[in-house]
């Protein structure tokens, strides 16, 4: 998908934040949608090893069975989705 099909969605912040966009994007000479890109940008790079961390944890709890996937997709841990019950194993 190129860039112009994607479509646009709305975020809502605070007031306080729209007029910080508002007047950086103005002294910046840019619009506030690319601000607010950049910036998003710059954050999460400044991040990426802790994004990464996180990431490495979550899949470090799959282990190849059906429980740890549904247990990950469901926000629980194995011994909640044990205590409700499990899920029977792949053959």
């Amino acid at each position: 998908m190129t860039d112009d099909a994607r479509r646009q969605v709305a975020v809502k912040i605070s007031p306080e934040a729209d007029k910080l966009i508002t007047s950086g994007a103005h002294y910046l000479h840019m619009s506030k949608k690319d601000l607010v890109e950049a910036a998003v940008q710059f954050y999460l790079d400044a991040r990426r090893e802790e994004m990464q961390a996180g990431m490495r944890e979550l899949l470090s709890q799959l282990d190849g069975t059906r429980a740890s996937r549904v247990a990950l997709l469901a926000g629980m841990t194995r011994e909640e989705l044990d205590s409700v019950g499990g899920v029977e194993e792949d053959d």
